[in-house]
């Protein structure tokens, strides 16, 4: 969906650094699937959603049934609707928030930068290398501008659900020639 491409190839860049950190610092990351406490449901962009919505349609029908229910039952303060036995149901679609999580961010609070991370992770680590951070209001101010892009061929609200963005108007798998 041509609407996407500068949406997944910030997805692209963003896995790229995350993979790098990753990599770099896996003895000091305790994150593993089945760590899923800070799995919410949030609200996301339009064009993150319309990701997710694109993933649920390659699903198989049954599969993308019991998302569907899951999405049904959610409730706006409760764990997110993708989350099944400590899983993301639609792993390479997560938000950008779910792809960052608990890695290192460089973020604005009362004024000061700081770096913030899942306090699980790093705990040995005496400091963080710099090509390690990600600067979290340039993504978000990157993202927030696809956005707008998005928004310009596709109108609706700016964000969304989780759960709306699942059970909203379906995409159409795109089609092999």
């Amino acid at each position: 969906m041509p609407a996407l491409d500068n949406y997944l190839t910030l997805v692209g860049r963003v896995d790229e650094l995350c993979g790098r950190t990753a990599s770099s610092l896996a003895s000091h990351i305790s994150c593993t699937p089945g760590c899923d406490s800070c799995c919410r449901h949030l609200s996301i962009f339009a064009v993150e959603a319309a990701a997710l919505r694109q993933a649920l349609s390659r699903r198989p029908t049954a599969e993308a049934g019991v998302i569907r229910s899951s999405a049904e039952e959610s409730t706006p303060d409760g764990h997110c609707p993708l989350l099944k036995g400590g899983l993301c149901l639609l792993y390479e679609a997560r938000p950008i928030i779910c792809r960052t999580h608990g890695l290192p961010l460089l973020i604005t609070r009362e004024g000061e930068q700081e770096v913030d991370f899942c306090p699980r992770n790093f705990q040995e680590l005496e400091s963080i290398p710099g090509s390690a951070v990600i600067d979290l209001e340039r993504l978000n101010a990157v993202l927030a501008a696809i956005n707008a892009l998005y928004l310009q061929s596709s109108p609706g609200p700016e964000r969304v659900t989780i759960a709306d963005a699942i059970l909203g108007p379906q995409e159409e798998p795109d089609s092999v020639a």
